[in-house]
């Protein structure tokens, strides 16, 4: 991705947020500028990968195969040193955009639709060998149970949420009618060793750096200053 489609990204999240009224934490604001000074102190930023995160899974279609997240919150399955065993994100998706088919070998996830535009979900269980199950998917959504055939689209839309275990292939696009404000909480993320994606894909982009990043993205960040 060009620096300047991520930086255009990250302006549209800001506006997002802010017609939702959803408050960012002040590290999320902090210029690439500002980032050099930072000391040890924000250690828990550099080393769990808190803040912005703009992806278009290495394949050069955002607008299309793309996502743009912040994770506020997160512990450390790697590290002892972080003891939080939870983690949240809130994403933006729009129109036409897919997050494609994963699963996560150890991350049980809720995905709540803050607002805005509905969520269509694709679920399907993995097999042994990590192909797609032809078996009926076990729903859990804001205290209901249920279940639907493999592949059945589920509609989540503003204020529902779906609960979503280890080894449950997902996938969701956007349909017409404008982006989705969308929140996660889950277990530990680890974003580097725990996607499975049904097709390989990358998890960050390759950057051209057409001019000046507006954010440091949250695999960006300079060594403490201290």
């Amino acid at each position: 991705m060009k620096r300047s489609e991520i930086n255009a990204v990250i302006k549209r999240f800001e506006k997002l947020l802010e017609e939702h009224r959803f408050e960012l934490p002040p590290f999320c604001k902090w210029t690439p500028e500002e980032w050099q000074n930072k000391g040890h102190e924000y250690d828990e930023i550099r080393d769990n990968m808190l803040g912005w995160d703009v992806t278009d899974y290495g394949m050069g279609d955002f607008g299309h195969l793309g996502l743009a997240l912040i994770t506020i919150r997160n512990g450390n399955v790697h590290n002892p040193k972080y003891t939080k065993t939870y983690a949240e994100k809130i994403i933006m998706c729009d129109s036409g955009q897919v997050s494609p088919m994963h699963f996560h070998w150890h991350k049980m996830e809720d995905i709540i639709n803050r607002g805005g535009n509905d969520i269509h979900f694709t679920l399907y269980n993995a097999t042994e060998d990590e192909r797609l199950a032809d078996t009926p998917v076990k729903i859990f959504s804001d205290g209901r149970c249920y279940t639907v055939p493999a592949g059945e689209t589920i509609v989540l839309k503003p204020g529902q949420s779906l609960s979503l275990y280890p080894y449950y292939y997902h996938e969701f696009v956007i349909p017409e009618g404008g982006p989705v404000l969308i929140g996660e909480v889950s277990m530990c993320n680890d974003d580097n060793t725990d996607n499975r994606f049904l097709n390989p894909l990358g998890r960050f982009p390759t950057i051209e750096e057409d001019e000046p990043p507006y954010r440091l993205l949250c695999n960006e960040y300079p060594k403490a200053a201290d």
